[in-house]
C-alpha cells in the first residue's frame, strides 16, 4: 500500500492544480446535466443504434477531448497537435460509443427468460472480442514498442491489491443488507425477476464469468488504451481526461456511484501510469464486482 500511496502523493504534487480544478468542475457539470435532464435514460430509451452512437459519441468526446484542450491552452503542449494524437482522441470516444450502443438479439431458446439469459451471456464476451480486436489494431499501428496496453505481468506486486479488496469487504457486507443494493444485485435478478425460472448453479456461474469479461473490456480500454497509448504525448496528464471519460459511462448508475467513479478512475489511472500494468486494477475492479454479486446472492437469500 505504501507504493500506491506514494504514487498518489507524487501525482497530486506534480499535477497542475488549476487544470485539475477545471476538469473536476467540467466533470461535475456533466454529471449535473445528465441527472437533471436524464440524458442517459433518454438515449437508452430510444433503442436506436444510430441515435445512441451519435449521442454517446458527443458526450464522450466532450468528456475526453475537452480536458486535453484545456491542458493544451493552459500549458501550450505542442505534442497535442500531433496528427496521430488527434486521430486517437477522436477515435477513442467512437470505440466506446460502439460498445455502449451495440446490441445482439439471438433467438436460441424456447422461453423468453432463457433467450434473454443467453443473449446476456453472449453479449459481454462478444463485446470483449470487438474491443480487443480494435485496440490490438491500434497497438500494431501506433504502439508496438510497448507491451499490448498494460497486459505485461513483469514485476507485478499483487499484495497491495489484495489489501485493497480486503478493505472493501466490510463496506460491501454492509451494503448487502440494504434494500436498494439487493434490488440491483445480483445482476441475474434482472433476467429472472419477471418469471419463476430457477437457474442451475452452472447457469449462474456462466453468467458471472460472462459478466466479469465486461470488466476486462473496461480496464483494457480505460486504463490500458487511454493511459498507455496517450502517455507518450501527455505523460501523467493522460489520467484526468480518462477519469472524466470514465465517469460518463456511469451516467446510468446511482448518483453516488457515478461521482465516485471519477475519483476511482483517477486512482486506477495513477496506478497504471506508474506500474504500466492493468492487472492490479482489473483484480480490484473485478474483485469488487464479484463480491457485490456474492453479497447480493447472500443478502437476498437471508433477508426477507
Amino acid at each position: 500500500m505504501k507504493s500506491i500511496t506514494s504514487y498518489i502523493r507524487s501525482y497530486f504534487q506534480a499535477t497542475d492544480k488549476r487544470v485539475l480544478s477545471i476538469v473536476s468542475v467540467l466533470t461535475a457539470l456533466l454529471i449535473g446535466l445528465n441527472y437533471y435532464f436524464q440524458l442517459d435514460d433518454s438515449i437508452s430509451n430510444r433503442h436506436s443504434f444510430g441515435f445512441s452512437f451519435i449521442s454517446r459519441y458527443f458526450i464522450f468526446l466532450i468528456a475526453f477531448g475537452l480536458p486535453y484542450y484545456i491542458m493544451y491552452t493552459s500549458g501550450k503542449k505542442e505534442n497535442f497537435r500531433q496528427p496521430v494524437f488527434l486521430f486517437l482522441v477522436f477515435l477513442a470516444p467512437a470505440i466506446f460509443s460502439l460498445k455502449t450502443s451495440f446490441r445482439i438479439s439471438f433467438n436460441i431458446a424456447d422461453s423468453y427468460t432463457m433467450n434473454n439469459y443467453w443473449n446476456h451471456v453472449l453479449y459481454w464476451p462478444i463485446l470483449l472480442l470487438i474491443i480487443v480486436t480494435i485496440l490490438f489494431t491500434c497497438w500494431r499501428f501506433f504502439d508496438k514498442e510497448q507491451p499490448f496496453y498494460g497486459t505485461s505481468t513483469k514485476d507485478m506486486a499483487w499484495k497491495p491489491y489484495w489489501m485493497m479488496l480486503i478493505i472493501m469487504l466490510p463496506v460491501i457486507a454492509a451494503a448487502s443488507t440494504q434494500p436498494d443494493f439487493l434490488a440491483v444485485y445480483p445482476k441475474l435478478k434482472s433476467i429472472t425477476s419477471l418469471s419463476n425460472t430457477e437457474l442451475s448453479w452452472w447457469h449462474k456461474l456462466l453468467f458471472e464469468l460472462s459478466y466479469g469479461s465486461d470488466f476486462i473490456s473496461i480496464e483494457l480500454f480505460f486504463r490500458g488504451f487511454l493511459i498507455l497509448a496517450f502517455v507518450k504525448w501527455a505523460g501523467k496528464d493522460a489520467i484526468l481526461p480518462m477519469a472524466c471519460f470514465y465517469c460518463t459511462i456511469h451516467f446510468g448508475k446511482p448518483l453516488g456511484e457515478c461521482i465516485s467513479s471519477y475519483f476511482g478512475g483517477m486512482l486506477l489511472g495513477i496506478v497504471v501510469y506508474n506500474t504500466r500494468s492493468i492487472w492490479g486494477g482489473l483484480m480490484v475492479h473485478l474483485g469488487i464486482a464479484w463480491l457485490m454479486e456474492l453479497g447480493g446472492y447472500i443478502g437476498n437469500s437471508l433477508l426477507p
